[in-house]
């Protein structure tokens, strides 16, 4: 259970430059808004934008990860988990490449995504502007339900964790994984967007999330074997 903590953190931590891209606008947005001197309000509504944006994705576990279990209490649940994890490694090996700038078949399911997202987003545009820090802890959950590949691997992992409960924890790792990038995002958006953006950077954080998913693809096989 551990290596799915562990996955589900680096899949955040090591995607943060695609996370700039998709929900760190957003968080730089709202800090613009705010007078720069007045740096406890704009750590203020950065923290509940980005705590209603992890709490989003902790739902979103919660419920895959209860379907999942319920669906695999019916059979082998033990061949099928096996079989789970092993998409599970696909999607980090998928990412890795996403990231990498190699290859952008994730685009695919981001592109599925916005058939919600479209009943989602002038929902959220409703509470823009923010009036008060509490309007940003409903922007975040509803942001985060943006359509972004990094999430739906994330989310491979919560499928796995065998309950609601470690299916939520999961993506609250992941979560946090993002949440350095995307709090420093506010505050000096151009300076990390190039640190995060550099090819180099990319390139050692895609290596290391493809490393990883050969890992655990490899520890999945081991088991069928």
């Amino acid at each position: 259970m551990e290596l799915d903590f562990i996955a589900a953190f680096m899949i955040g931590l090591l995607g943060s430059g695609h996370c700039i891209g998709m929900c760190g606008g957003m968080g730089a947005a709202i800090t613009l808004s705010i007078d720069k001197t007045d740096h406890q309000r704009r750590y203020l509504y950065l923290l509940l934008y980005n705590f209603g944006r992890i709490a989003s994705y902790c739902l979103l576990g919660g419920v895959i990860g209860a379907l999942v279990t319920g669906v695999t209490s019916f059979g082998s649940s033990n061949s099928m988990l096996i079989a789970l994890r092993l998409c599970a490694s696909m999607m980090m090996i998928l990412l890795a490449c996403y990231i990498g700038g190699w290859w952008f078949g994730l685009t695919f399911l981001e592109k599925q995504g916005q058939k919600i997202w479209r009943y989602i987003a002038p929902i959220a545009g409703r509470l823009l502007p923010l009036k008060s820090p509490i309007y940003a802890l409903p922007l975040g959950f509803l942001w985060g339900w943006l359509p972004c590949g990094l999430v739906y691997s994330a989310l491979t992992w919560a499928a796995i964790s065998g309950s609601a409960l470690n299916g939520s924890s999961i993506m609250l790792a992941f979560g946090l994984g993002t949440l350095p990038a995307l709090l420093l995002v506010g505050f000096m958006a151009d300076t990390v967007k190039s640190v995060l953006k550099n090819r180099y950077i990319k390139h050692a954080s895609a290596l290391l999330l493809l490393f990883y998913g050969i890992q655990t693809g490899y520890i999945a096989i081991k088991q069928l074997m």
